[in-house]
């Protein structure tokens, strides 16, 4: 494989999991196709949201720590995601917004199309973008990557990874880069922006835990864990995250980045139809399933 596909999740940290669940699943209409744990920490859920499949690049994941403080995005981190909404449907879906009471800033334009800002429970940017090639409102149009200099990360993504730069431009105090994957898939854009502004970035409940990257199968993905370490980016060995294999590594500016595979997928363990409403736990974990019934809270899933 010559390049990267596109993006296949994105993972945050978020508060309290039903406030998490209200607004992603309500607000921003996703499906909640996934109810497991934290493999390193299971005494935490670990939710999945996408469309109705789960297909990669339309995942966002979180990470629900209750007592976790508030974050904020700075240098060295991913510090925004975006989806794709069809063109056809961004006027009437402000107005369903401003309807509903759900504050958003913009639209301000961008690269040629129209952007707002959402805000979700605990403070987090989600953008939603005007996309003239989207199917619906469910998949990725990009995330966006603050460095303190873009320079050696765009060459990672560019010489290695395959991207390709598609210009910049400066708004709102940052200069932005746009990078986007060849090929016209979905959840194709990484986008590097640089301030001069003195900021300082904190991990905390509000912020991106690390970006996500397809791998179409696992022969794919061991080709780069290979040539990300000739290329002096070596790689975690693969771990098995259940719904896909994974690998992991620090890009030059400090974010963490993940190459995941599209399968087994989400319905590995559960049928299409009924994804997210029970909890599902990987095998190393099953033993615990009643301790941890009774201590992670009940979530609802509004109809």
């Amino acid at each position: 494989m010559k390049h990267i596909p596109g993006l296949h999740h994105v993972t945050a940290i978020s508060g309290a999991p039903q406030a998490n669940v209200d607004f992603y699943t309500g607000v921003l209409r996703q499906r909640l196709i996934k109810k497991t744990v934290n493999f390193d920490a299971p005494d935490t859920y670990h939710l999945y949201y996408g469309d109705q499949t789960g297909r990669p690049g339309t995942v966002l994941t979180f990470f629900p720590f209750v007592d976790a403080g508030p974050g904020r995005a700075g240098p060295g981190m991913a510090s925004a995601y975006a989806y794709a909404v069809p063109t056809a449907g961004f006027d009437g879906l402000m107005a369903e917004l401003t309807a509903a009471g759900v504050a958003f800033a913009g639209p301000v334009e961008r690269f040629g199309a129209r952007v707002i800002t959402l805000r979700d429970p605990d403070g987090a940017p989600v953008e939603l973008v005007e996309s003239a090639t989207a199917p619906d409102a469910h998949g990725f149009h990009s995330v966006t990557l603050w460095l303190r200099d873009p320079t050696r990360t765009a060459r990672l993504m560019t010489d290695v990874m395959g991207y390709e730069a598609q210009g910049s431009e400066v708004s709102g105090g940052f200069e932005r880069l746009r990078l986007m994957a060849p090929g016209g898939a979905e959840a194709t854009i990484v986008d590097l922006i640089r301030s001069d502004v003195p900021a300082q970035g904190q991990d905390g409940k509000g912020t991106i835990h690390h970006v996500a990257f397809r791998a179409p199968t696992d022969a794919a993905q061991r080709d780069w864990q290979d040539r990300l370490a000739t290329a002096g980016h070596p790689t975690t060995p693969v771990i098995d995250r259940q719904y896909f294999n994974a690998i992991y590594f620090r890009e030059p500016g400090g974010v963490l980045f993940e190459i995941a595979t599209d399968a087994p997928g989400f319905a590995v363990d559960e049928p299409v139809a009924t994804l997210g409403q029970a909890l599902k736990l990987p095998p190393q974990h099953e033993r615990l399933r009643k301790q941890l019934e009774r201590v992670l809270p009940p979530l609802t899933v509004a109809a």
